[in-house]
């Protein structure tokens, strides 16, 4: 076995603990907001969270530790983070209904898109770059609407992130989704190139 196949079947990596770490702050995130009504607090915890999703990446391929189970979590994080920041901005009506239906929809189609890929046998999809920027944008306004909910003067810098933010978020999210119809056209097709291999060579191991 290659030190490169090695590495992907990894559990406990640096990436693996730095991910999960992400994870298991998400419910203190969610007490923060929603229980403790701390929203400037939750934030800049959310904010920090969602600036750090590079350091796991990062740290994957300079140590040479990406692995197969961190392709899975890291995207796992984004999506969670997001929710997370979705129910909490719900919960303290700090963001529109109609941009949480968006965020969330966009959120239910990819993740209902791998899962359907994943069931077909088809290769896993590398996670885009447009796909990450978006996010990361979501990821800098949802902390900006909880931070600008309310009529301080203070707080209207922020508001107006928290839109620019937005805009950016849901123009490179969605540009994502639509540059992963042909990268999931050929994860089926090297799948189903595969599939017909197998099956000559079956065939023609069972002639003599």
């Amino acid at each position: 076995m290659s030190t490169a196949s090695s590495n992907e079947s990894k559990l406990a990596t640096i990436p693996n603990v730095v991910t999960a770490v992400r994870i298991a702050c998400i419910p203190l995130f969610i007490w923060m907001t929603v229980f403790a009504h701390m929203l400037v607090a939750g934030a800049i915890l959310l904010g920090f969270l969602g600036a750090t999703d590079w350091v796991d990446g990062q740290l994957a391929r300079r140590l040479g530790q990406v692995s197969n189970l961190g392709k899975l979590l890291d995207p796992t994080a984004d999506r969670l983070l997001v929710v997370a920041g979705v129910i909490a901005a719900i919960l303290s009506h700090a963001i529109p209904i109609w941009l949480v239906a968006v965020v969330l929809l966009r959120e239910i189609l990819v993740s209902l898109a791998v899962l359907l890929l994943m069931l077909l046998g088809a290769k896993r999809i590398d996670v885009l770059f447009i796909g990450k920027a978006g996010t990361f944008a979501i990821m800098v306004a949802f902390p900006a609407f909880l931070i600008s909910y309310g009529h301080a003067t203070w707080q209207t810098p922020f508001h107006i992130i928290a839109w620019v933010a937005t805009a950016a978020g849901l123009a490179l999210g969605w540009a994502a989704v639509l540059a992963y119809i042909p990268a999931a056209k050929r994860a089926l097709s090297s799948r189903n190139s595969a599939t017909s291999t197998i099956n000559i060579t079956e065939n023609r191991g069972g002639t003599t």
